[in-house]
């Protein structure tokens, strides 16, 4: 895509044995052949420059609303280095680009490539009504720049609230809804992965390496620790991850700075009892999928909102062995975009 704040485009070729095989026993792996990639920075509703990146067949064909995909990240990390890092060679918008769809993921402000509000103390940037904003201006902008009236949204951890919100709000601007790591009421035992301090927020936090490997294997048993990732990834993960905050970077041991918005929706509305969005109002169709060793969203999360869900046609719930929050990111990655790769693929009436 060219034009006004297109930041680069290239061609990725994704070799067919690109995923473990261990990842996909019992069916064929379909990899990708050709992949196109454009980067862009759009205006966001609140003055910032939000980064997309998008990923589709060089040979595409014409656009669809159901082989349409935005994927919208979480509370610490952003999506450009989670929905998109080639772990041996493919990202899972690779994989998804591979099978025919045009995926796009979205940082939003203080995430990632995107510009950095400067916030105030009491008043932190980028919270849940801020992002459901920010969200819509990437969906105005993929739906006039590929003429479709709708499309799929993936959110992950805290970014399930959010496209769950904006779906509520505007179901019509919605195919599907795929909810990774989906996040509901947090009790005292659930609020430790990601706690709220008292008093005014400051605009930002920061995680270190340390903290955020610590973080990652929380639920994993100790006996499967080493299993869990292939030697390397967590560090290249890592590096691609920090590199997005240059200031941080600097620091000495380096942090990843976040906004604290998702702290303030945690404390109005998850810690307090209140949903963020009312699941009865969701008429998309929706996929709840997690890892069984989630400590910052648990299974039990997922297992209360599913019966909640009661106007979403075709809904379902997925649970992946040996995976935990960052699932996509680990060796069993190829069972998450199996499961949801045929829920995308899915015609629904």
């Amino acid at each position: 895509m060219a034009g006004p704040g297109t930041i680069a485009r290239r061609s990725v070729l994704a070799a067919p044995a690109a995923l473990p095989a261990a990842a996909f026993v019992g069916t064929a792996a379909a990899q990708p052949a050709g992949v196109v990639m454009d980067e862009m920075l759009i205006p966001g509703p609140d003055g910032a420059q939000l980064y997309l990146r998008n990923k589709r067949p060089e040979a595409a064909a014409p656009a669809r609303p159901d082989r349409t995909i935005l994927c919208v990240h979480g509370a610490t990390y952003p999506a450009s280095t989670g929905f998109d890092l080639p772990l041996s060679g493919v990202s899972w918008m690779d994989y998804m680009a591979g099978r025919g769809f045009d995926v796009w993921c979205l940082d939003l402000a203080g995430y990632g490539r995107s510009t950095r509000p400067a916030g105030e103390a009491g008043r932190p940037p980028t919270n849940g009504e801020a992002a459901v904003a920010q969200i819509g201006a990437a969906l105005a902008h993929i739906r006039q720049a590929r003429g479709v009236a709708k499309c799929g949204l993936i959110g992950w951890s805290w970014g399930t609230t959010l496209v769950s919100r904006l779906a509520q709000d505007n179901p019509a601007l919605v195919d599907r809804l795929v909810l990774y790591a989906p996040l509901w009421l947090r009790d005292p035992a659930s609020r430790g992965a990601v706690p709220v301090p008292e008093g005014p927020l400051q605009p930002y936090r920061t995680v270190t390496r340390a903290q955020a490997r610590e973080r990652w294997l929380a639920g994993v048993p100790a006996e499967r620790r080493g299993g869990l990732l292939p030697p390397g990834w967590y560090e290249y993960w890592a590096d691609a991850t920090f590199a997005t905050d240059p200031e941080g970077s600097r620091q000495v041991p380096s942090v990843l700075r976040a906004p604290n918005g998702v702290l303030q929706d945690l404390r109005e509305y998850w810690d307090a009892g209140k949903p963020f969005y009312d699941p009865a109002k969701i008429t998309v169709p929706a996929l709840l999928v997690l890892g069984e060793w989630d400590r910052d969203t648990p299974p039990a999360m997922a297992t209360t909102l599913f019966p909640l869900l009661t106007s979403s046609p075709g809904k379902r719930l997925v649970m992946l062995a040996e995976g935990t929050h960052s699932i996509m990111l680990e060796r069993n990655r190829g069972a998450l975009f199996q499961a949801v790769q045929v829920f995308l693929e899915e015609a629904f009436a």
